[in-house]
């Protein structure tokens, strides 16, 4: 049995890791777009307005082009 050798040239690939607060933060749907919470919902909601605190529930879609292309590069998996 013979055992394979490697090339000198080849270098070691590395796993990409998830960045774990994107991953927190944005969700992909089933149509691929990149959607985000808005952030300020949980601190002080006595004084916000029940519309404010009703917007901060919906998901909001992501439409800068080099914010999503940044989101998929720090979370290659979603």
């Amino acid at each position: 049995m013979t055992k394979k050798r490697k090339k000198g040239n080849e270098k070691k690939k590395y796993k990409i890791k998830t960045h774990k607060g994107t991953a927190k933060r944005f969700r992909k749907t089933g149509s691929g777009k990149v959607v985000r919470t808005k952030g300020r919902q949980s601190h002080l909601r006595r004084r916000k307005s029940k519309r404010a605190k009703r917007m901060f529930l919906r998901m909001h879609e992501v439409k800068g082009r080099g914010i999503r292309k940044r989101v998929k590069k720090l979370a290659p998996s979603m």
